[in-house]
């Protein structure tokens, strides 16, 4: 199935689109007050039957329960995930990022170039060996959830706003300690990220190795959508067609074939010793050539960005920059 919080007539429903695409079954009224489809977050952490019962509610629903999609406004389908950790699952992603940071910081200077060798002969602009060897994270702000259609406004402070194309896992059982083939189970299903990010900020503060702050830290800042692709229906989530356009053009591809860590390392990892709650979203962190960073590009205020994930859909957002 594929998942949806949306809003009609002044209205906020949990349901799912049918098979075409262009219609929205609304579980929470289909289903007649059951709690389990008050929101999306009682649905993922309801467990047993309830994805059963949802598609049941979906093959046999109340006519009054459908909306063409045209009508109903769509919400990030987790608007309030109980936690948001962004992983650096893939990892070729981090050197030309680290790089094209270092562009970014060399072209103030009166040498741009010579400043440029400069900062990559110290070092601080390689990838520390760290990344391959465990799933490396940062703590997102899970109350920063933006969703599809919205107007994503950038700080007023950056000059330099990247969106990133990654897509998250959401968990749907509470586990701790667990094997691999526990990890998978406990994954519920598959969303696209957008972790937008203020390249300019983030390089102000990565001398102090306290991880990105004020750079992926305002309203709005993580973006999911367009719905949640349950595990079942996605299937294996690792050999996946993944774009970024700007305007209509392609600015960004690549493939989750080449991700370095798993969702279940990723699971595995946060779950050793610790509780992993169901409703907690870890996105994947940017595939290859997913950001404007690495490819020496830069968005304009107005522009548009749709972020694709193949089995997913559509990720869609304009941007008001500053600049």
């Amino acid at each position: 199935m594929k998942l949806i919080s949306f809003t009609v007539a002044g209205t906020t429903h949990t349901g799912a689109l049918d098979g075409t695409g262009a219609r929205a079954v609304s579980f929470t009224q289909a289903s007649g007050g059951d709690p389990r489809f008050t929101s999306m977050l009682d649905l993922v952490r309801a467990g047993g039957d309830v994805l059963e019962d949802a598609q049941a509610l979906l093959d046999s629903h109340a006519a009054d329960a459908v909306y063409d999609v045209d009508a109903i406004r769509l919400l990030a389908p987790l608007p309030n995930p109980v936690r948001l950790r962004d992983c650096s699952l893939f990892i070729e992603h981090l050197q030309p990022a680290f790089r094209g940071m270092a562009r970014s910081l060399a072209a103030r200077a009166e040498d741009p170039e010579a400043e440029y060798e400069r900062l990559v002969a110290s070092g601080k602009f390689d990838t520390p060996a760290v990344f391959s060897e465990q799933v490396v994270y940062y703590i997102a702000d899970h109350t920063a959830i933006s969703g599809p259609g919205d107007l994503i406004v950038a700080p007023a402070e950056t000059r330099q706003f990247d969106y990133e194309l990654e897509f998250a896992a959401v968990i749907g059982r509470t586990v701790r300690d667990v094997s691999r083939e526990e990890a998978s189970g406990a994954i519920f299903g598959y969303t696209v990220l957008n972790d937008w990010s203020c390249r300019d900020l983030q390089m102000t503060v990565m001398s102090s190795q306290l991880g990105p702050s004020r750079g992926k830290d305002f309203d709005g800042s993580n973006t999911l959508g367009p719905c949640i692709v349950t595990a079942d229906e996605l299937g294996s989530p690792y050999a996946l067609r993944m774009s970024a356009r700007v305007n209509g053009e392609t600015w960004s591809e690549g493939s989750s074939q080449s991700m370095h860590h798993s969702f279940e390392d990723a699971v595995r990892h946060f779950a050793d010793g610790r509780t992993l709650y169901a409703g907690e979203v870890l996105g994947s962190g940017t595939v290859l050539s997913g950001s404007p960073v690495e490819i020496g590009r830069r968005l304009k205020d107005g522009d548009e960005i749709e972020l694709e994930v193949q089995g997913i859909g559509v990720l869609r957002n304009r941007v008001q920059l500053p600049y």
